[in-house]
This record gives structure tokens, C-alpha cells and sequence, in this order.
């Protein structure tokens, strides 16, 4: 029997929490002509206007941080102090668009004589945003800030088990007073999902999640000829020199790995070590792990909390398993904890190489492979040996040279002497099979709009 609702369950306890009934054809029909309707006003609505809409729901964020932060802990697993920091960004967020996106969107001067030709950014029109569990707020946010400003509407399908927060996201959106329509929710099976790709009124899909929900998504925006922006898995390397700080390269190394419960897409999941300081790095950064406290992720104490679903957390242990039958050694870890939730232990795995299933496949979860490489040219052909190209890492004393070997890492972003992240400032996205297209930054806000060229009378 197919389920019929959306089941929000606590991942600390295994706990239902509230059921969300699936939306049938005609609640999709409405929410369609809705998103429509509020595209057709809020197009017509001044640039200041929007900005303004960002700048009421920055500080309705703030005034609900906490019962968002709650939510999505309760329904995720997030450790709160991580929560709580995921909603202060999503504010922020608002607040930088409002502040430098009406500057990005100005019309601008082309090349041509007497200033004839001109650009302009137009709206699309309602953009279907289909979006993981992993961040509830944020990935919703950094795709959502950008769209609506740039005068679309924006209809969000969330994953099922995080809908407390989707529904909670739309109700502090409605509450800071943007107009009917311009934010939706919509809570469907795959095949009105599908069918509301397919359908005129949306004029474009967003998709961040797995490399086969992408692709499936994509070839049915494709067949509809609509624009679509993926953001996808990765397998991200953190490549360590050996003249690289050790003391702060292993910090980061367990912030980019394990932060919110190693399940994030852009996170330090092969660690390639030159060889030289292979053996001291694994040292320290064993010890590290070992140290992180593991508990409820409503106490504020807590860094590493519950996996977000019961199946993850199998599908975890079965690579794990996998990796060490292929002929890596377990440092640490390496079992799912007893009782009741989610939980897996911090695991390190040691001699993993090309062709291991946590060298080749992204691992979403509480779980670090280390990979010796013979120098930093073993390094960098380490790095691309993957078919994802998210985000990546590189550790150096020498700058001149970590920037030279930056650019031959094959990946949306590299980050030099830190761990990756995501900020307002700079795109994000990959390239592979890690999706194609960029959020954030000015590159973000356009890739949903019509770049048009007006040139008048050539005479």
C-alpha cells in the first residue's frame, strides 16, 4: 500500500511526530494557480518594495529562531547549537540580498554606440523548488531569498520527513506580509510532482538532493524545455601538504566532516593526507573524533546527534562494511550505537584508496575516509579521481602554490587553509555529476531570470 502522508518522526527517539496527508491533484491545481497569480502582482512590484519583503522576514526569522531552530532539531536531528546558527544564516541571508541585490538586478549599459542596447533582468515567472532534509531552512532559504526578489514566485516541495519545518518556514514567510501566492507549499507524491514540472505555469525547477532525483527531475524540465538548477552529491577532498598547520587543519578536518551528523553535501568526506604527515595527522585527528560528544541533540552540549532517518543510517553501515571488506582498517567507530534513534558512531576509516566504496560513492553520514597520497601532484589526481565536483579543501603553508594547485581541482569551489561552506557572498554549485548552475551571490539571483537585451532604432 503507497503511504498517504508525509511522517515527521524524531530521529533521537524514533518517535512519530505528526503526520502531513498527501495533497491530491486538485489541492495541486490550486496551488498552481496561485504561485501563477501571485507571479502576475508581485512582477509589477518594485524592486524596493521586494527588498523591503526580505528585510520583514529577516527580522520574523530572528523573533522565531528558536521555535524554528526546535523544529528542525526535533525532526532532523540537528544539534540545537548547529539549528540555531542555521536560522541566524537565513536571516543574514535576507538581509545581504535586501542590502546588494537591487544594485545586481539595475539595468546595464552594453558596448553598443549612444548607449542603444541595454540589459535587463526580468522575471520567469513561479519556480517549483524541490528540496532535502539535511539543512530544512537553509537550502530552502538560499534559493528562495534570490528567486523572490528577482520577482518570481516560488512553490516549495520539502522532503517528507522535515514538513514541520516546511510548513513553519511558510508561516513566518506569510507572517512577515509577503503577498499571497509568492511563497507556496506543496505536499504531493513523485508523480504530481511531476506533473506540476510538466505543467505551463511553472516556468523553471530548482533541485538539490541526490544524483537520481537530479537527474530524473532534469530530464523532465528537459523534456518540458524549462530551466532547471541542480545541486547535487559530492565527495568532497581535503587535501592536507605537508608543510600545512596540523594543529588547524585537523580541526577543520572534524568541523567539515562531522558538523550537523556528516550529513551535509559539500563536507570533508575523502581526506587525502601526503604522505610525509599521513601517519601524525591520522594520530590527532582520531583522538579528535573519539572526543566529540554524541547525545541529545536538544542539549546545547551535544555535537554530534542522530542520523535523520533509520534507512540512512543502514544504507551508511552497509558502505562501511563494504569499505572494510575491500581492505580498509577501522580506526574508529564503525557500528550503529545501541538504543533507541539513529544514532552511529563517529568512524574513521584508514587505508582507504580508488575504487573502495567510500572512495567512490558519497557517504552522508558520521563517517571519515583518510587516503594517503605519495605528494601533492598524487594529491590533486586523488581529488579528481571522483565522478562528483561539488566543493574541496587544500591545506598549505605556501599559499602561491596551494592557489596554482586550487585551480586544477575539478569542483565548483575549493576552499584554501579552511573547510567548506556556504555564504551569501560567493556561489555555490558543482559541476560532474555533483548538478550544474549556482545559488547565492549575483551569479544565484540571476540564474532565474530573463537576461534581456533591448536595443533600440540601429538606424
Amino acid at each position: 500500500m503507497s503511504q498517504t502522508a508525509a511522517i515527521s518522526r524524531n530521529p533521537a527517539t524514533g518517535e512519530e511526530i505528526a503526520r502531513y496527508p498527501f495533497q491530491d491533484g486538485a489541492a495541486l491545481e490550486h496551488s498552481l494557480q496561485r504561485v501563477h497569480s501571485g507571479f502576475q502582482h508581485w512582477r509589477d512590484t518594485p524592486l524596493a518594495a521586494r527588498a523591503e519583503a526580505l528585510r520583514r522576514m529577516a527580522r520574523a526569522l530572528r523573533e522565531q529562531a528558536e521555535e524554528l531552530a526546535r523544529c528542525g532539531s526535533s525532526e532532523m536531528g540537528m544539534p540545537i547549537s548547529q539549528a540555531r546558527a542555521e536560522v541566524a544564516k537565513c536571516a543574514a541571508l535576507c538581509d545581504w540580498y535586501a542590502e546588494h541585490g537591487p544594485a545586481m538586478l539595475a539595468e546595464e549599459p552594453t558596448s553598443v554606440e549612444e548607449d542603444r542596447a541595454r540589459i535587463a533582468y526580468l522575471p520567469l515567472g513561479a519556480v517549483l523548488a524541490v528540496m532535502p532534509w539535511n539543512f530544512p531552512f537553509w537550502q530552502v532559504m538560499r534559493g528562495a531569498v534570490p528567486i523572490i526578489l528577482g520577482g518570481n514566485s516560488y512553490l516549495l516541495k520539502h522532503a517528507p520527513n522535515v514538513m514541520g519545518c516546511a510548513t513553519l518556514l511558510a508561516r513566518v514567510w506569510h507572517a512577515s506580509g509577503l503577498p499571497d501566492g509568492v511563497f507556496e507549499l506543496l505536499n504531493v507524491t513523485p508523480d504530481l510532482v511531476s506533473r506540476a514540472i510538466a505543467d505551463p505555469r511553472i516556468a523553471a525547477v530548482a533541485v538539490t538532493g541526490s544524483v537520481g532525483a537530479g537527474a530524473a527531475i532534469a530530464a523532465q524540465a528537459g523534456a518540458a524545455l524549462k530551466k532547471c538548477v541542480l545541486e547535487l552529491g559530492g565527495s568532497d577532498p581535503f587535501i592536507v601538504l605537508a608543510d600545512a598547520d596540523l594543529d588547524e587543519a585537523v580541526k577543520a578536518a572534524v568541523v567539515g566532516r562531522f558538523q550537523n551528523n556528516g550529513q551535509i553535501c559539500i563536507a570533508a568526506k575523502r581526506i587525502i593526507l601526503e604522505a610525509p604527515i599521513a601517519a601524525d595527522f591520522t594520530r590527532r585527528f582520531v583522538a579528535a573524533v573519539a572526543a566529540l560528544k554524541i547525545g541529545d541533540p536538544q542539549d546545547a552540549a551535544t555535537y554530534l546527534g542522530p542520523m535523520a532517518r533509520a534507512d540512512l543510517r543502514d544504507e551508511l553501515h552497509g558502505q562501511v562494511c563494504a569499505t572494510l571488506e575491500e581492505g580498509a582498517e577501522l580506526l574508529l567507530g564503525g557500528q550503529p550505537l545501541a538504543g533507541p534513534g539513529n544514532y552511529y558512531a563517529p568512524t574513521v576509516l584508514g587505508g582507504v584508496r580508488p575504487g573502495m566504496t567510500s572512495f567512490r560513492r558519497e557517504v552522508f553520514g558520521p563517517v571519515a575516509s583518510l587516503i594517503e597520497a605519495r605528494d601533492a601532484e598524487h594529491a590533486i589526481e586523488l581529488a579528481n579521481d571522483s565522478e562528483f565536483g561539488l566543493g574541496g579543501s587544500l591545506w598549505s603553508a605556501d599559499v602561491e602554490q596551494a592557489q596554482r594547485l586550487a585551480r586544477r581541482i575539478v569542483s565548483g569551489a575549493v576552499f584554501i587553509n579552511g573547510y567548506a561552506a556556504s555564504d551569501s557572498r560567493v556561489p555555490i554549485g558543482g559541476v560532474k555529476k555533483s548538478g550544474f548552475g549556482r545559488e547565492l551571490s549575483h551569479f544565484g539571483l540571476r540564474e532565474f531570470l530573463n537576461v534581456q537585451m533591448v536595443w533600440r532604432d540601429r538606424r
